[in-house]
């Protein structure tokens, strides 16, 4: 076989293939690495329908050495992004490469110079294809595996990204807490959730599956208006709303939900969501034929929840309603027969959650990082 590296864009059907497969032929040997469900990765790297690129634009690169794929890298244009902080910022996500220099340099060269023909003047990633979807480098913690909708990757990415010139920008952690901690809280934080449960007479409730879809827009519209002042956020559309409320209907417990009301409005809404990568790993990614019916029978089974979010209205933000809408879903984890949660990701820039989340008795288990490149000084 040839030495000679070479990296094209990924055009036909037998690319796009071997841009999913090489996931699966590089982790081969991992035990820790969990497959993804192929047909969602079909989606969000953009080789089926998904409505994040009605406003986005994409192209996938795939490097070779001789005849061997040995790399792969989408890179990305979200015009939503740019509109939104008046930048020319391109992104770049599902980076997988062998741990070869020269190969990871012809990669990110093609996708890099792919982004400055379309006029883009810097790059950021990974993102899995955004901050609302996959994001992040794993950089610490490849101890354990990754839970639900967490992304993993080698070791040594870092060194391939940085190597390129790319450096951090923000830092992402992921904190693990027996769920019994609701026993064992801070006093001020009991006194924070007993106070502002009776300044506002706040009304905590699970979702209600009579009514489905309202409450999932719910929760989604209460997730895009409380993050309006995070660092990189871009809401979600109103198609990709629909789209995360279809996917969810399947995964959410409703035992796991909290909706906070005031005066019978929504002003904060939590969920979690089983480790299902428990249930992916040992079907391999595949829901069909059969591995949907492992998703209904083996949930129970599941000991491990992630706490995916849990957002308040600007304007309650700091009256510690964030915590009294989680209380409610702790001891229904308990009694659902959860042991471990993990709570993720957290942006290091978020100090307020942080120190919540710390003074709970979390531990930071993994960080995972995005980074940033200029091209108009490459």
């Amino acid at each position: 076989m040839s030495d000679t590296i070479r990296c094209d864009p990924v055009t036909t059907r037998t690319d796009r293939k071997a841009f999913l497969q090489l996931e699966r032929q590089l982790y081969k040997n991992d035990p820790f690495w969990v497959p993804p469900i192929w047909q969602v990765r079909k989606e969000l790297v953009g080789f089926k329908p998904h409505p994040f690129y009605r406003d986005a634009e994409a192209q996938g690169f795939l490097v070779r050495r001789g005849n061997q794929v040995v790399g792969r890298v989408l890179a990305i244009i979200n015009h939503a992004h740019n509109r939104r902080y008046s930048e020319k910022r391109g992104f770049f996500g599902f980076f997988e490469c062998q741990r070869d220099l020269q190969a990871s340099q012809a990669l990110l060269s093609a996708a890099t110079e792919w982004l400055r023909d379309q006029g883009m003047t810097d790059v950021r990633g990974p993102v899995n294809p955004s901050l609302n979807y996959e994001v992040g480098l794993l950089v610490d913690g490849f101890d354990s595996p990754p839970t639900f909708l967490i992304p993993y990757n080698h070791a040594y990415y870092g060194e391939l990204i940085e190597a390129f010139g790319f450096s951090k920008v923000q830092d992402l952690f992921s904190y693990e807490a027996n769920v019994a901690i609701l026993n064992e809280l801070d006093p001020k934080l009991m006194f924070v959730i007993e106070e502002a449960t009776r300044r506002f007479d706040v009304h905590c409730r699970t979702l209600d599956r009579s009514r489905f879809k309202q409450d999932i827009r719910t929760f989604l519209e209460i997730y895009n208006l409380s993050l309006q002042q995070t660092w990189g956020y871009v809401p979600m559309s109103e198609a990709e709303i629909d789209h995360q409320g279809k996917s969810l209907r399947h995964l959410m417990v409703p035992e796991l939900t909290s909706i906070a009301e005031i005066d019978g409005e929504p002003v904060g809404a939590g969920f979690a969501l089983l480790d299902y990568n428990q249930i992916i790993k040992k079907i391999g990614g595949k829901l069909y034929p059969f591995g949907w019916l492992r998703f209904i029978t083996d949930r129970k089974k599941i000991d491990r929840v992630r706490v995916i979010s849990t957002n308040v209205l600007p304007e309650y933000q700091k009256w510690g309603l964030g915590i009294v809408t989680l209380a409610r879903i702790l001891p229904d984890a308990i009694d659902y027969g959860l042991t471990i949660g993990e709570f993720s990701w957290v942006l290091e820039s978020n100090s307020l959650s942080r120190g919540t989340i710390e003074r709970g008795g979390a531990k930071r288990t993994k960080i995972h990082r995005i980074y940033d490149l200029s091209l108009e000084t490459r």
